[in-house]
């Protein structure tokens, strides 16, 4: 095994196109990161760097202490999982798992013991005899992997490995890649566009953007903690609510966020942010998580009044979506998220959109009108010309 490192790393195109730019990271020996980001952000061209599938223009990637930018590919000792699986159709289960021990002449009951140990693992033994098209998805991706893990190479690369399963077989190999990884603490970079799988199966999550790593931090702190707007709008499903408001000081000298209709009493949010103080007057983002709110039962500081437009049942929570006066929060961060999920900027018109989950015990139907509370711990602020997180 081995770390990963990332030395102030570029990649650019003859067309003067930019790939990546000023790289810098590194991946802990035994650690499983996930790289996350929308499509085309250069999640996979960083994965096929690390392989030497893909040159570096600028900068250095180590493997452990090496220095590997003009070491071939197939001396870096590192194996790839890819998206199609790439299996010989032509060949059994075992002889696609023992193809690249028998390229490099490896003794035969040397081949058996690790393609049998892999399989144990993996629990495709009954499979070996087997040819692909006589598999499931899920037992083909089990092949790739496993033609992978008998090389015993130093780092696993994994390119969205799970994207052609279906979402129940998605979230059942999530959980044995998990597994897998605690057993072999192997090194393993992983990517992928799916926030979900991301933040299940990293120790770390780095978000990637343009070609730029914007943060990099356990799942928990990049959902709490999110350093600009961008990263706020990525993590997290549903995304995170986003609202212009204005701070102001009121008579008793706490704190409000002003939005059209609204005014939400800040209270202990004002004292863990002093930094809030600065922007008085000003206009900030919101950022407020469909978790934060919640009914409002008894007199509270912070609510808002909800018309409901689209109620979404899932059994043991409810989300219910509506619309608050005001425009949209349209700052190239999140215009950049919406063009990702092919959401139409222009439809949103001059009105917020703002989704809140809420218990399944809660009865709410089209058209009802909700009171709901925020819980103002959980409010996040951001400079609307920076992006960055208050």
């Amino acid at each position: 095994m081995a770390s990963i490192t990332f030395d102030a790393v570029g990649k650019s195109y003859t067309a003067g196109t930019h790939a990546i730019e000023d790289f810098s990271l590194r991946i802990e020996d035994g650690e499983f990161l996930v790289l996350v980001g929308p499509s085309g952000c250069g999640k996979t061209t960083l994965l096929r760097m690390i392989a030497g599938l893909e040159e570096i223009s600028e900068g250095k990637i180590l493997i452990g202490d090496r220095v590997v930018n003009d070491v071939p590919p197939k001396d870096r000792d590192i194996a790839m999982v890819f998206q199609n699986y790439a299996l010989y159709p032509h060949m059994s289960v075992f002889d696609n798992m023992a193809f690249g021990l028998k390229l490099r002449k490896m003794p035969k009951p040397e081949i058996g013991r690790r393609v049998s140990e892999a399989a144990r693992v993996l629990e495709i033994t009954d499979y070996l005899d087997r040819k692909p098209r006589a598999l499931s998805g899920g037992q083909r991706q089990r092949v790739a992997m496993g033609r992978a893990i008998v090389r015993e190479p130093v780092a696993f690369l994994m390119d969205e490995p799970l994207s052609n399963l279906d979402a129940k077989l998605r979230v059942q190999m999530r959980t044995e890649l998990a597994r897998l990884h605690l057993r072999l603490s192997t090194t393993t970079v992983y990517v992928t566009h799916d926030q979900v799988e991301a933040m299940t199966l990293g120790s770390r999550v780095a978000v990637v953007r343009k070609g730029r790593l914007q943060q990099i931090d356990t799942p928990f702190r990049l959902y709490q903690e999110p350093v600009n707007l961008f990263v706020a709008g990525f993590i997290g499903s549903p995304a995170m609510n986003f609202m212009y408001a204005v701070l102001e000081r009121s008579q008793d000298g706490t704190r409000e966020a002003l939005i059209p209709g609204h005014r939400i009493r800040l209270g202990s949010a004002q004292s863990a942010r002093p930094s809030l103080e600065s922007y008085l007057g000003r206009e900030i983002v919101l950022g407020i998580r469909p978790t934060a709110f919640a009914p409002a039962t008894t007199a509270t500081a912070a609510t808002l009044q909800a018309a409901v437009e689209v109620v979404d049942v899932l059994g043991n929570e409810t989300y219910v979506h509506f619309n608050l006066a005001g425009r949209p929060v349209l700052t190239p961060d999140i215009e950049e998220l919406l063009a990702d999920t092919g959401a139409d900027a222009s439809t949103l018109g001059e009105q917020t959109r703002v989704t809140a989950r809420i218990s399944s015990d809660v009865a709410v139907t089209m058209g009802d009108r909700l009171e709901l509370a925020i819980d103002v711990d959980k409010i996040q602020f951001f400079d609307p010309e920076t992006s960055l997180r208050i």
